[in-house]
């Protein structure tokens, strides 16, 4: 299956000259209000009892840094939101996706 905007390797790499290669960093986390087991259980097995008691909450989420081929910033960021969004790599329900382009 191939993913719009996205190079298969045999592909001639010169088929878009103007294309420029972007770092784009996804941050998936729990939406404020959600449960967040993990991050409660690191919070208090980990931080609070190895005497980290100042800190507040831990709340744990997914980073993903990929590297995307676009004409702009802007269509490297709408490749990575449109492609979050088709594979399901989180759930906007209880999800917030934050797309960062470099």
């Amino acid at each position: 299956m191939k993913v719009e905007g996205w190079k298969n390797e045999d592909e001639d790499e010169n088929e878009n000259e103007n294309e420029m290669e972007y770092t784009v960093d996804v941050i998936i986390q729990n939406k404020p209000a959600a449960k967040d087991p993990e991050g409660e259980t690191i919070l208090r097995e980990l931080i609070h009892r190895h005497g980290f008691g100042m800190v507040e909450s831990a709340r744990v989420g997914k980073f993903i840094r990929l590297k995307i081929s676009a004409e702009s910033e802007k269509e490297a960021e709408q490749i990575a939101f449109r492609m979050c969004n088709e594979l399901r790599i989180y759930n906007p329900v209880v999800h917030t996706c934050a797309i960062e382009v470099k």
